[in-house]
């Protein structure tokens, strides 16, 4: 996993062509703007999913993690904690194929937390439970770039 700001993306250059393209999309798009959902960019190679939800306590969220794609989360506004873990520390359920969603238990690692133009980059080994409140629950508004591996 990757954390960063999008404003200091010159220090992310060695970061593979795939995921640079998420960023730029994300500098020339008015993102915050965009509806709830998905939005397609170029075919099931990249695309981004918009979303809102309000943040909660780590026992309302699960953890996750994908085989198929990997996550660039952008925050476009509110504050958000994700936990992090590696999955082969954590207890592995069925994975849903058509959903790319790898169900698991376990306790977190360590945890990042994600203001407006913070940015988390989750590779398929990367567990990770969203949507955890700082302080207090919060409405967010965040993209989640999904990157064919």
């Amino acid at each position: 996993m990757i954390f960063g700001n999008l404003n200091n993306l010159g220090e992310f250059s060695f970061l593979e062509e795939k995921v640079r393209e998420c960023f730029a999309y994300a500098k020339s798009h008015d993102l915050a703007s965009y509806e709830k959902g998905s939005h397609e960019i170029d075919g099931e190679r990249l695309f981004v999913n918009i979303v809102e939800y309000t943040t909660t306590t780590p026992e309302e969220r699960f953890w996750e993690a994908h085989k198929n794609y990997l996550d660039v989360h952008v925050m476009l506004h509110g504050t958000e904690q994700i936990d992090v873990n590696f999955i082969q520390n954590m207890k592995l359920k069925e994975f849903v194929a058509e959903e790319d969603f790898l169900p698991m238990e376990g306790e977190k690692n360590s945890s990042v937390i994600l203001r407006d133009n913070d940015f988390l980059i989750c590779y398929p080994s990367d567990g990770h439970r969203t949507a955890v409140a700082v302080n207090e629950p919060q409405t967010i508004k965040k993209a989640i770039f999904k990157v064919r591996v």
